[in-house]
């Protein structure tokens, strides 16, 4: 049997499973119920010092049953099937005496999806263990090579795949799956109190388009060489440069911001922002679950709902909120399809989510600026989504006549993400590496607290 053929048996085995989980629900007396099953498996080798550390493999499939009476709801979740009736009826009587919610609920048939995009998200390679093993120690090679770099943290590489079955009692019958290919090493560079340590990495859905092991290995010792030895600053005003690896994180509190629920708690600082110039003109963000092999591409999303792709910023404007059922009834609105599951609840969340680049490259903005910050790394959570207060403790290097020149360290950077986002300008240089991608990013007049 074929690769492709043994996954499609699995995931209509379970997907008749789920179906049986929904119908035995029903006879117990529940008047919505939806069966969903995470399932998953992965293997992973870790090398460090050219010598093996650890072999991992695991596999699941983790079953979740949420059944409705009226308002109420509740989930009952299994390892595997064997009782469905016990279980069906264990979920029903405690969704009896559970709160009211007026917001439960499946999600209408009209917001259904019908058609299944073909988003090529399987790889037909499987991965062994020997051949993970052999390109974790390649990686740690590479950066062991580089010279400056005096010892290795580690290498590992990973094969996995995993994906979601759902089946609801309105019509929904489901399934997909994505496979993962990944590998990443760590290593350290000087000696005693001025150790420095760095890392490089990559994932993949499909295994043509991951890095080269020697690649990933070559940047992150070259990257860890650059650090040593860090100072610190005066404390002032100043731009600050993030690198694209950190750069995502911004988008990542915007789209926290965005998040309907925290909308509908008015949690977010954006919440009133609905139609306003949140960024500058040239600033475009979307979100895409289409992508082609992307790493949070999905035909439907945790509800069955049809997904399309949306311009959540265009010209600087907020256009959307990300939706699920729930967080888009209690504001009156219908969802954009953005249910991320966990077990049986969801909650709204990002998909494939860029920062689109923009004129000018990274050198360009450097030279315009002259003298700032250049991010690499982010130490600590100081970010208050309910004010946007924004503080991070930060490392990178000190950028002096427009060039990057030594590194630092012990250094925070502050300001407010509304006006962060206001200033923001990014460079052309972006790279879809994660589900998150942004390009190079300046921002200026920053407050920077060093010495």
């Amino acid at each position: 049997m074929s690769v492709d053929s043994a996954f499609e048996t699995q995931d209509a085995h379970l997907l008749e499973q789920a179906q049986q989980f929904v119908q035995a629900a029903l006879k117990k007396g529940a008047d919505q119920a939806e069966a969903i099953v995470a399932k998953s498996s992965s293997l992973s080798v870790s090398v460090r010092n050219g010598e093996l550390e650890e072999t991992d493999s695991s596999e699941s499939n983790g079953f979740t049953l949420r059944c409705f009476v009226g308002n109420r709801s509740a989930s009952v979740s299994a390892n595997q099937l064997s009782e469905f009736d016990q279980l069906a009826e264990r979920a029903v009587a405690m969704a009896k005496v559970s709160p009211e919610n007026p917001f439960a609920g499946l999600l209408e048939e009209e917001h259904l999806a019908t058609d299944f995009h073909d988003l090529d998200l399987q790889d037909k390679q499987i991965q062994s263990a020997t051949e993970l093993q052999e390109r974790a120690l390649a990686c740690e090679a590479a950066a062991l090579a580089v010279e400056g770099v005096s010892n290795s943290s580690g290498a590992s590489a990973s094969f996995g795949r995993g994906g979601m079955v759902l089946a609801t009692s309105n019509g929904f019958n489901g399934s997909y799956a994505s496979t993962r290919h990944s590998c990443s090493v760590s290593v350290v560079a000087g000696e005693g109190t001025s150790m420095e340590r760095d890392y490089d990495y990559d994932s993949r859905v499909h295994l043509e388009d991951l890095r080269g092991p020697d690649d990933i290995g070559r940047r992150a010792g070259e990257q860890t060489v650059r650090r040593v030895g860090p100072k610190q600053v005066p404390s002032q005003q100043a731009a600050v440069v993030y690198d694209p690896r950190v750069a995502s994180g911004l988008v990542s509190h915007f789209s926290g911001a965005i998040n309907g629920a925290s909308i509908a708690r008015k949690t977010s600082f954006l919440r009133e922002k609905m139609g306003d110039a949140v960024f500058g003109k040239s600033i475009r963000i979307t979100d895409d679950p289409h992508r082609s092999r992307g790493l949070a591409s999905r035909p439907f999303d945790g509800e069955g709902a049809s997904a399309n792709p949306l311009n959540l910023v265009e010209n600087g404007i907020l256009q959307h909120w990300l939706l699920d059922r729930a967080a888009a009834k209690e504001l009156g609105l219908t969802t954009n399809g953005r249910a991320a599951r966990s077990g049986g609840q969801t909650s709204p969340s990002s998909t494939n989510l860029t920062l689109h680049a923009g004129d000018k490259s990274p050198e360009e903005l450097m030279r315009e600026i002259g003298t700032g910050l250049y991010i690499t790394e982010l130490i600590g959570r100081g970010v208050n989504m309910v004010t946007g207060d924004y503080s991070r403790g930060v490392s990178g290097y000190w950028i002096e006549n427009g060039e990057i020149t030594y590194p630092v360290s012990e250094i925070t950077v502050a300001g407010s993400l509304a006006d962060m986002f206001a200033r923001l300008v990014p460079a052309n240089d972006l790279e879809y590496k994660t589900s998150t991608n942004a390009p190079t990013v300046l921002i200026e007049g920053m407050t920077i607290a060093g010495r």
